[in-house]
């Protein structure tokens, strides 16, 4: 199989992968994280790796939107209190700062969504609402490591942002008032 056939495979894998996750999400689950966003005094984001990596793109969206929004870890982050909302993304549920922040969250009163792969995991024990985006059947040839699951949580907190733009009367001429002005 040449590069380029690798190449074409691997994307049509990933593709067809997050579509059959995103199709099994719970629609009372969506319903429920978008009530959490609306209600929330301040939202606070947290994964690590990559699950980090979406977490903060998410982030972003979330300031566009006009949500007062940190990223748990950041130096200029604010403590948790009780009536934030906090979002967990970890594929496995049991990554150990992931886990103590769920802990100190729910200790905090905060509500919690936790995002994983594992709707069993020590993360999901601490939710309000869980949101299991499990992969299924895995082919690490072509779609490495954590691979499918981060993919769908991209695509999921993306279709998220888009619900609650409709929710809060959004639309891009607003978001782009709120996007960075010094790039």
């Amino acid at each position: 199989m040449s590069n380029e056939e690798r190449f074409k495979e691997s994307v049509a894998y990933i593709n067809s992968r997050i579509g059959e996750t995103l199709k099994k999400v719970d629609e009372k689950d969506v319903e429920g994280a978008i009530k959490l966003f609306m209600r929330a005094n301040r939202i606070f984001v947290y994964g690590t790796g990559r699950s980090g990596l979406v977490g903060k793109a998410f982030a972003i969206r979330l300031v566009h939107l006009g949500f007062q929004t940190f990223v748990i870890g950041e130096t200029i982050t604010a403590p948790v209190q009780k009536d934030d909302l906090v979002v967990l993304i970890s594929g496995s549920g049991e990554t150990i700062p992931v886990t103590m922040t769920a802990e100190i969250a729910r200790r905090l009163g905060a509500k919690i969504i936790s995002i994983t792969a594992n709707p069993d995991s020590h993360i999901a024990r601490f939710a309000d609402v869980i949101i299991s985006l499990s992969p299924g059947e895995k082919n690490p040839e072509l779609a490495p490591l954590g691979t499918l699951f981060e993919a769908s949580s991209w695509v999921f907190l993306d279709g998220l942002v888009a619900e609650l733009m409709a929710r809060k009367g959004e639309d891009e001429v607003k978001m782009r008032k709120r996007h960075a002005t010094l790039e």
